[in-house]
């Protein structure tokens, strides 16, 4: 009998698929970019492909070849998506880059990629024309114009005559599965921001896991509009998930704003859409005032980056007909991790038990091994009660950082990933978040999750944030202290809070004081950044 070697073909996956078949199977379909001032610019899978050629002839054109990066600087876009496709078709390395970081880590992340060509915005160009001397090995900046009137900076070349006077890359060179296609850069909370450097394998499988009608079930006929950054982990795959399927995309352009994601829903039948938690907030409030709108044309709207409160994902379907879908993942994890659809004995229950369990994270995807583990390396059953932090393995799941042996601690000998992220399984299988490991509260020898209080303070009808933070003790070490936001025009009293909690909490959880603020800062990816408030209450004197 033929050796196993012998019976399959070799087939190499990589994105190379993707882009042909859709050039082949869709390519009347929609690409529309919001333009403001303009509306939406519409082109089609026809254009995105004879362009994506064109930028890797002009790539190539520019010295650009395998195992080179590309980084990209700009908002979601139309030519972001070909900027998506074109480096990694060629062999070449796509890197985006957060332009929501500070100088010094945009800085740090191009020099550390060693990216040879930036394809910037035009409207992006004044945060890096300051830094343009320290990016030592960046040879071109290629800029698109992404507004009205947009100029290209002297030295620069322009996107569209680039591609204008390129030759289409007609033939693609032979690429293995195991090639990098992507990098991204963590946000760099502690240290220097760290590159997670993604295989061609790795998105293939990423996408046809998206595509299940178990995790986000992204097909042809699916509407889907990016308001996730490009930026961000590769604005959670969807991108080349939605190519592969042919489905109709909808990118949001520069900065956009609550009401133009309205809009777009609105007037293009949204089926897609997603977003973190504090942006459907917004959303939220301007719905309550403008019921004209109508955004029940959404299927599923996955949120990350934090925990949507209970209240906000029952108002979501009751009121306005749209389905929230909670999701965990990381940078690291190309992003996805685990998905909360409800198992069909559970959908079919009472309201309580049903948004209970929607609350949660959910469960692994196929493809994720996941476990939790205490501070001691023992593996904890699956309770929902017992805690520790989440370890994954998969083959979407990097196995080191690029370039950077001194973050080996982050991976088990047994080869696990340790994500930091601290929680607990249910005997289902679902996945509860408490905290990351910095944001837990020791309290008296007691464990408080920061994220369990703020999800129960946001759930008050006259709060629109909050975030809950440790401070110093002289008696307990640590208490919880509650940084909340009022909703515009309300009267809110602190008291109000402690006493809408007391029923809810152990006393030793209960924060000890309320404050309230305009805001709750955010980081480059529109987390709730506690280490700001941290220092902005390091001196704070407890009242007890």
């Amino acid at each position: 009998m033929a050796g196993v070697d012998d019976l399959m073909m070799h087939y190499p996956l990589t994105i190379r698929h993707f882009f042909e078949r859709t050039r082949r199977l869709f390519p009347k379909k929609t690409l529309a970019t919001r333009v403001p001032g303009v509306g939406l610019v519409r082109s089609t899978y026809a254009d995105f492909a004879e362009r994506t050629a064109r930028l890797a002839g002009a790539l190539e054109t520019l010295g650009i070849g395998k195992g080179d990066r590309v980084g990209t600087f700009a908002w979601n876009s139309h030519r972001h998506l070909e900027a998506y496709f074109a480096p990694p078709l060629m062999g070449a390395v796509l890197h985006t880059v957060n332009i929501r970081l500070s100088a010094q880590d945009i800085a740090y992340i191009v020099n550390h990629a060693a990216d040879r060509v930036l394809i910037v915005d035009a409207s992006c160009w004044p945060t890096l024309e300051p830094i343009r001397k320290q990016l030592e090995t960046v040879e071109h900046v290629i800029v698109m114009k992404d507004t009205p009137g947009a100029q290209i900076p002297p030295g620069a070349l322009d996107y569209e005559e680039l591609l204008a006077g390129a030759q289409p890359m007609e033939a693609w060179p032979t690429l293995e599965e195991t090639d990098a296609a992507g990098m991204c850069y963590t946000s760099g909370t502690t240290g220097h921001p760290k590159g997670a450097v993604y295989t061609h394998r790795a998105i293939f499988l990423h996408s046809l896991a998206s595509s299940m009608t178990d995790v986000l079930g992204i097909g042809e006929r699916d509407v889907i509009l990016h308001i996730v950054p490009m930026f961000h982990a590769n604005a959670w795959c969807v991108p080349f998930a939605g190519v592969m399927n042919g489905a109709t995309q909808i990118f949001g352009g520069p900065n956009p704003q609550p009401r133009d994601i309205i809009e777009i829903v609105h007037n293009e039948r949204v089926t897609v859409v997603g977003a973190v938690p504090t942006v459907w907030i917004a959303i939220d409030a301007i719905l309550e005032q403008e019921p004209q709108w109508d955004i029940s044309s959404i299927r599923c709207i996955p949120i990350g980056g934090s925990a949507a409160p209970r209240t906000l994902i029952e108002k979501f379907d009751k009121k306005y007909g749209a389905s929230m879908l909670h999701a965990w993942g990381m940078t690291e994890m190309t992003p996805l991790g685990t998905v909360c659809r409800l198992k069909s004995y559970l959908d079919a229950g009472p309201d309580d038990q049903r948004y209970a369990y929607r609350a949660k994270q959910g469960y692994p995807v196929a493809g994720v091994d996941l476990r939790i583990v205490d501070d001691e390396g023992r593996e904890q059953p699956w309770d929902g009660q017992s805690m520790g932090e989440i370890q994954v393995r998969g083959p979407w799941v990097i196995r080191s950082y690029y370039d950077t042996p001194e973050s080996g601690d982050r991976f088990t000998d047994d080869g696990w990933f340790k994500t930091g992220d601290v929680a607990a399984i249910d005997p289902e299988g679902y996945v509860i978040i408490t905290d990351r490991t910095k944001d837990l509260i020791k309290s008296g020898g007691e464990w408080i999750s920061s994220i369990d209080v703020e999800t129960m303070i946001m759930g008050h009808p006259k709060v629109l944030e909050a975030a809950v933070i440790a401070v110093p003790h002289p008696r307990w070490v640590e208490r919880p202290l509650a940084c909340v936001v009022p909703k515009p025009g309300v009267t809110l009293e602190p008291v109000e809070i402690l006493d809408y909690l007391r029923p809810k909490l152990a006393k030793w959880a209960l924060p000890d004081e309320v404050v309230l603020i305009e805001a709750v800062p955010k980081t480059s990816v529109g987390k709730f950044d506690k280490k700001v408030l941290r220092e902005r209450f390091k001196g704070w004197t407890p009242a007890n």
